[in-house]
């Protein structure tokens, strides 16, 4: 399979940065019947930062709303998916280099032969970036199942 590569809208909401947080978030975007494409969460400082990448914006939007949640976005990134090689994300991240595009964070991971990844570049870069990756529209099929 060739790697396939969509521009994305994500979100993400600042959480207190204590145990349980992440697993009621996501317990309400289930509830809502909310499918995500994506999850990443970190700590900043006392609070945590929840990212979100969801298949139909406009549902998690208003699950959001109903939960009362302070939401930032949307904002755009990259969902990479592909058979797992070595330097799969090197190779990506070379690309982007070679055109002077900086990388402000990625995420990575390998499972079952296949590997995906979020890829996050500044706003001013994203049009140059998906250009030079060759990414779709968020609409475009995922070859592998979502996550909720």
């Amino acid at each position: 399979m060739a790697d396939t590569i969509r521009l994305v809208e994500y979100f993400y909401v600042m959480a207190p940065n204590k145990p349980g947080e992440g697993a009621r978030a996501l317990a309400t975007l289930r509830e809502a019947g909310v499918n995500l494409l994506a999850f990443s969460g970190f700590p900043n400082g006392r609070r945590a930062q929840l990212d979100f990448v969801p298949d139909d914006t406009a549902a998690f939007k208003q699950a959001a709303k109903r939960a009362k949640w302070k939401v930032v976005g949307p904002k755009r990134g990259f969902l990479v998916a592909g058979d797992d090689r070595m330097g799969a994300v090197a190779e990506l991240l070379d690309r982007l280099a070679s055109k002077k595009i900086n990388v402000t964070a990625v995420d990575a991971v390998s499972v079952g032969g296949k590997y995906g990844a979020l890829l996050w570049v500044a706003s001013k870069d994203v049009t140059r970036a998906a250009a030079l990756i060759g990414a779709t529209r968020a609409s475009a099929p995922i070859p592998e199942p979502a996550i909720s």
